[in-house]
């Protein structure tokens, strides 16, 4: 080892010394997260050259991953990925950061939808990074997808994903608010399938998330308004032009809110059906028919 130089075992346990110190959870796995990221190698590639000197710069680069991630910031803005359904997803503070939970829309999508080569219309409210449209897009190769979102800044994280999945061709983004007027005539609907996860969290517990979330997400895709249930309502309320019927919506709820949404659907001709729950046992999917 070259005189002054660090091996990468040894970054990595400062790393995960400074981590723990910061009071963050599962710290010997996110220091490896950064430093594979500090020095662009694989975990893998770590574990077997531990040993090794890394570079000055290396070891400079991890300096700084650590420290914003100390700050608390969300672990996949540090590193600007996060896996989904076992895709990567560029993500930045512009989106919220993909999370397992949402992964029990593809479940449901994937069992409720007959005909994985048919040409289904798929719409996403609030695409965000793109997780959801575009990894259904992975699953059903023949659809195609609208996704809006309010966020031009979240527009692109969602182009430049479906660029590098290959999905681009079958997508179509289209910038629009549904709090504002006319956002369903943009939309060229109806479609086979709505899928959403919109915002749930009431305004005033968005202060009282864990700081990694409260500090760092965009408010715009956390906060429900009041109750938690603005977009819903406002959802729902179009959600008769924007299915076909037989089509279905799949929409995320927050924990304890699935009562609420399927009340509202139904409200507008949609019959719900059981919630999907989560791997906590939330009911996290309210599926509905038209």
């Amino acid at each position: 080892m070259a005189s002054g130089a660090a091996s990468y075992d040894a970054l990595l346990r400062d790393a995960a010394v400074a981590l723990t110190a910061a009071g963050i959870d599962n710290t010997r796995f996110e220091a490896r997260l950064l430093l594979a990221h500090a020095a662009g190698v694989t975990i893998e590639w770590l574990v077997a050259h531990g040993g090794e000197a890394a570079p000055l710069a290396v070891a400079e680069a991890l300096r700084e991953l650590t420290a914003r991630r100390i700050r608390r910031e969300p672990m996949a803005y540090v590193v600007g990925e996060r896996e989904f359904w076992g895709l990567s997803f560029k993500v930045s503070p512009a989106v919220l950061v993909p999370r397992p939970d949402s992964e029990t829309l593809i479940e449901a999508a994937l069992a409720l939808i007959p005909g994985r080569a048919e040409p289904w219309r798929i719409l996403d409210l609030g695409v965000g990074s793109g997780c959801l449209l575009l990894t259904l897009l992975r699953e059903f190769p023949n659809a195609r997808g609208v996704g809006m979102d309010a966020s031009a800044a979240a527009l692109a994280v969602a182009e430049a994903n479906a660029e590098a999945l290959g999905v681009a061709s079958r997508l179509r983004l289209v910038e629009g608010d549904w709090r504002q007027p006319g956002w369903v005539e943009r939309l060229a609907g109806p479609f086979d399938l709505l899928v959403s996860n919109p915002p749930y969290v009431e305004t005033a517990a968005i202060a009282g998330l864990m700081p990694d979330v409260a500090r760092f997400e965009p408010h715009l895709a956390l906060d429900g308004g009041p109750d938690g249930l603005v977009a819903y309502r406002a959802i729902s309320g179009e959600a008769a032009r924007l299915v076909v019927p037989g089509g279905r919506v799949l929409i995320e709820a927050g924990e304890g809110q699935a009562a609420e949404i399927s009340a509202l659907l139904s409200t507008e001709g949609f019959v719900p059906g059981r919630p999907w729950k989560d791997l906590g046992g939330i009911d996290r999917i309210v599926p509905a028919t038209h």
